[in-house]
């Protein structure tokens, strides 16, 4: 139904004409053949609209990679999709194994006792979270070269984790809106200091 309602507004959209290319992402993912399942009922469900409607438009299936496990093996899930998207909120959920909802309460005392140097929900862990994504981009692109690549939630809108994401060359970050120029900013900063 979501992949059927993509693929109908992309249409309508396209014979307004306006170019548009969808990316249709699936979240929660750590397991090939899960994503594997989800791609073939897309592509079917796109080639079952095209039928219909007697035209077709381009579109990507990527998926979000948020399960550490998903990251260990991604050159396996890079085979199936066109797009990487790091959901760093979860991803720091699940490798830390905090709650975001119960964090709140002891987040402050452990950067109180230094225990943590900062919030791992607010800043990208780029020691731990940082080297899971790493290993991902690493072994995606190693599967697939032209792979895109890039990071969404909160991270995607703190400096040192827009700077982070340019070292590992990825395409884009995305945030929230009032974090855009933020972001902006520290994208420009990095295009500067890799030079």
């Amino acid at each position: 139904m979501q992949a059927r309602a993509i693929i109908e507004a992309a249409l309508n959209v396209k014979a307004k004409g306006i170019d548009v290319h969808p990316k249709i992402m699936v979240p929660l993912i750590g397991v090939k053949n899960e994503i594997q399942m989800q791609a073939d009922i897309i592509n079917r469900v796109a080639q079952e609209v095209f039928t219909e409607r007697g035209e077709t438009v381009a579109y990507k299936v990527g998926t979000m990679i948020e399960i550490p496990r998903a990251a260990l093996v991604a050159d396996q899930i890079a085979q199936v999709v066109d797009f990487f998207s790091f959901g760093t909120n979860d991803l720091t959920q699940m490798t830390f194994g905090y709650s975001r909802d119960d964090a709140g309460k002891f987040l402050a005392i452990y950067k109180n006792l230094g225990i943590l140097k900062v919030d791992p929900f607010q800043v990208l862990d780029q020691e731990g979270v940082g080297q899971l994504v790493e290993m991902a981009c690493r072994k995606g692109r190693a599967t697939k070269p032209e792979l895109n690549l890039g990071i969404c939630g909160e991270h995607g809108g703190e400096p040192s984790s827009v700077k982070f994401c340019a070292r590992l060359g990825m395409n884009y970050v995305s945030c929230s809106p009032y974090r855009v120029p933020i972001a902006r900013l520290a994208a420009a900063q990095a295009a500067v200091e890799a030079e």
